[in-house]
């Protein structure tokens, strides 16, 4: 229908698992699209086709930066990680967790399980917690809502203290309130909500976007939206024409384009973003709060992206 109304740039749903019939129907129609921030590699060329982008991070980034994160700045060295299997997102949280621990030295992986979004209970996957020698360091949680905020719960309910990482999925603070006091819990951001981004020009923006709707961003999945458009706009306006095959020629070239949000880079191999600095945002007594800032030290290969 959009298509048919004359659309150049097709805007699909968020993660992969939804937003790819509407990104095929573009590629197939010859158009270019754009996934909000769908963060799984088959969210473009590799899944999609040559014409589909995405306007955020790899979720696989967010994994490899937490334990890169937890290992260097919280000497955390013995991790369990916990696996939501609903969507392509949470399994490329895992993805960038095990591709990085091996790189950690001393980094130790000391057991692993699975669980389901609409689980009620994942009361067994914390008994096998409970039941190792000593608790991890840190637990990487591979999930997003509204599963996330039951498993969290669990776990602290069950007396498990371990740091809690977390993708992005698990950003901001409208879910709080079901885990009062919620502390050792850290996430990465591409910028804060929270209105203490180191970078003012965000804070800015979220005054200006709590002036346009009565509210101000629930989450950093705001942002990826703006970078969309802005990317997507200097590509046109640096083709000169709306044709998808220029606007794709003009986005490949893009290398460390500035954007509010963070460089992005896009070329004829990947439709993604393999590496970038996120802020990282810890739950302390139930307040989030910016605490550091990292960047993963090498990008990860794109054929081990491809490969997942």
């Amino acid at each position: 229908e959009v298509i048919d109304k004359g659309a150049d740039l097709v805007v699909v749903s968020c993660d992969y698992d939804f937003g790819a019939p509407a990104a095929l129907a573009a590629e197939n129609a010859g158009k270019v699209s754009f996934f909000i921030c769908a963060e799984s590699v088959k969210a473009g060329i590799q899944g999609v086709g040559p014409h589909s982008f995405s306007a955020s991070v790899l979720a696989a980034v967010q994994g490899a930066t937490m334990a890169e994160w937890a290992y260097t700045k919280k000497n955390a060295r013995n991790f369990y990680r916990l696996l939501d299997t609903w969507t392509e997102y949470n399994k490329g949280i895992c993805d960038g967790f095990d591709w990085m621990l091996p790189r950690l030295k001393d980094a130790k992986l000391v057991g692993d399980d699975t669980f389901k979004n609409d689980d009620a209970s994942i009361a067994a996957q914390i008994t096998r917690i409970k039941s190792l020698p000593q608790e991890p360091d840190a637990i990487m949680l591979c999930t997003m809502m509204p599963g996330g905020v039951s498993a969290v719960k669990q776990i602290r309910a069950a007396g498990i203290k371990s740091m809690i990482l977390n993708g992005s999925g698990m950003s901001g603070s409208y879910w709080l309130s079901a885990v009062p006091d919620l502390s050792n819990f850290f996430v990465p951001d591409q910028g804060s909500v929270h209105g203490d981004d180191p970078n003012p020009k965000v804070n800015e923006f979220n005054a200006k976007y709590k002036e346009l709707t009565g509210a101000p961003p629930s989450s950093q999945y705001v942002y990826p939206g703006y970078v969309m458009v802005d990317v997507w706009a200097k590509a046109v306006e640096r083709a000169g024409s709306a044709d998808a095959d220029a606007v794709v020629a003009e986005l490949e070239k893009m290398k460390d384009e500035p954007t509010l949000f963070g460089p992005r880079t896009f070329t004829s191999e990947l439709h993604h973003q393999n590496k970038g600095r996120y802020l990282i945002t810890e739950v302390d007594n139930g307040k989030p709060k910016v605490v550091d800032e990292w960047t993963i030290s090498e990008a990860i290969p794109v054929d081990y992206l491809a490969s997942k």
